[in-house]
């Protein structure tokens, strides 16, 4: 799910989020991984991380099939360990998300927010398949239209010129496929089990590892949650996520000093009265990354004011400060390195179960089946949006243009038996608290924490201390 800003923004943001990039052990070298000459996987190349002190980059070389792991075509993924190889607790592996997010540059910040942690656990980061700067997915279009929104719709030319660029490797970017890299990842490391702490997407993917791999997972962080399995079919069209909008918006009205007006309603006369409702609710849904009480007047330069306020007087006849966040919050044209579109329409394309159903059904039939939910899905499904709104959003209108592409192999069993723990705030929009409730039905040792007030990516961005609290007595514990 998202987890940037759009590029207009992200100087403003990386600036006043800098500092706390520091490893919390001295440096030493790693630990020799794999013996020289042997089958088992290697980190190849290790050298020190740029600007990352105390941690050391190195390279796995993964099959580009899992399903054929002997085929000549193989993948070279950027790796950052913690030079703390001895640490007590062992491993943690901490997976970022998008999906199209890469891992390698946020070691130093993400062990920096938690010190405790990293003194006693090494923390582990890769550049998952598709994602970082050796090897992210380059589709100039589709990084130019939509970057790291989940919501703007490509248009199919777009996503024409990315199927074209992968050709027959569009099949190899699901979550399936980077599940196997993850535990040839953890056998180049040399241990049996490890600690899993995703992301936003990071939740899928590190979830999809667990359900396949439990032996192998002492513990499981999963912070801004996506459930890694989707039997109600309705993921990809985001009903809970649109639902969500209105319990989201009143709760931040009610806080006080109150709104005194309902903006939920509001909203919802602006989805059935402008014809941009898709790019409102991008809009609403990149906001939060600025301002998750979604009324600071002062979150955005130049008196922009607050998003509830905006869709308020749009709903009354003014709707110049609602263009103007519209315009400053577009999502377009980010840095591939930092968020790959390609990969992000891959991995969702082929991971996703749609209207249509998944990524093998015949692109000529798709539509056709989209038209039928679309007139059938009952208005308490979307409100305050609508059913034009849901179907209209980037994963279902990239994902119906994508071609014919093997869909992901979802795990055999959804139960995670491990120790979860699940972070969510009550004010996100990009992966709902109603989402983490869902997984946590899944989860039978699993324990939610709400975090109040707060939006998305929680160990990454909460103004507060509760959810990294949390984090830390659950894994130190």
């Amino acid at each position: 799910m998202r987890s940037r800003i759009p590029a207009a923004l992200a100087l403003t943001l990386a600036l006043a989020a800098s500092g706390g990039a520091t490893a919390a052990a001295a440096p030493r070298p790693p630990a020799q991984t794999s013996r020289p000459g042997s089958s088992a996987p290697v980190l190849a190349d290790p050298h020190a991380c740029p600007g990352q002190p105390g941690f050391t980059c190195s390279f796995l070389t993964v099959p580009l099939d899992h399903r054929r792991p002997g085929g000549a075509d193989t993948l070279r993924l950027q790796v950052a360990t913690a030079d703390n190889a001895d640490a007590p607790k062992g491993v943690l592996l901490f997976l970022t998300g998008g999906p199209g997010q890469p891992g390698v540059p946020f070691i130093g910040r993400i062990s920096g927010r938690m010190p405790e942690v990293a003194k006693r656990y090494r923390f582990v980061m890769i550049d998952q398949r598709g994602t970082g700067a050796s090897g992210a997915i380059d589709c100039p279009k589709l990084q130019a239209q939509v970057d790291g929104s989940d919501i703007k719709p490509p248009a199919p030319d777009a996503v024409a010129e990315c199927a074209g660029i992968l050709g027959n490797r569009r099949h190899y970017f699901t979550t399936e496929q980077t599940v196997g890299d993850l535990d040839l990842l953890r056998k180049a490391l040399a241990v049996k089990t490890m600690a899993v702490d995703g992301v936003s997407y990071g939740t899928m993917t590190g979830a999809s590892y667990a359900a396949r791999h439990p032996r192998n997972v002492s513990r499981l962080v999963l912070d801004s949650v996506l459930p890694h399995v989707d039997p109600q079919r309705d993921d990809m069209l985001y009903l809970t996520g649109l639902r969500a909008t209105a319990r989201v918006l009143r709760d931040a009205c009610a806080a006080a000093p109150a709104c005194g007006f309902d903006p939920a309603d509001d909203l919802a006369w602006l989805a059935r009265h402008r014809a941009d409702a898709v790019r409102v609710w991008d809009t609403l849904v990149t906001y939060e990354f600025l301002d998750p009480t979604y009324r600071d007047p002062n979150a955005l330069p130049d008196g922009a004011g607050d998003i509830v306020s905006a869709v308020h007087e749009a709903r009354h006849g003014n709707p110049a400060r609602l263009d103007r966040l519209l315009r400053l919050l577009d999502s377009s044209g980010g840095d591939v390195a930092e968020y790959s579109a390609g990969l992000h329409i891959a991995t969702i394309c082929g991971d996703g179960q749609f209207p249509w159903g998944t990524s093998q059904t015949r692109p000529s039939v798709r539509a056709a089946a989209l038209e039928r939910v679309r007139r059938h899905l009952p208005a308490r499904a979307t409100w305050p949006f609508t059913a034009d709104t849901a179907v209209g959003g980037g994963f279902i209108q990239g994902c119906l243009h994508w071609p014919w592409a093997r869909h992901t192999a979802e795990p055999r069993h959804a139960g995670l038996s491990m120790p979860v723990l699940l972070l969510n705030g009550d004010r996100d929009l990009s992966t709902p608290l109603e989402w983490a409730r869902e997984e946590l039905g899944r989860a039978p040792r699993g324990r939610l924490v709400v975090v109040k007030g707060a939006a998305h990516s929680i160990q990454n961005r909460e103004r507060g201390t509760a959810g990294r609290a949390a984090v830390a007595k659950f894994l130190l514990g």
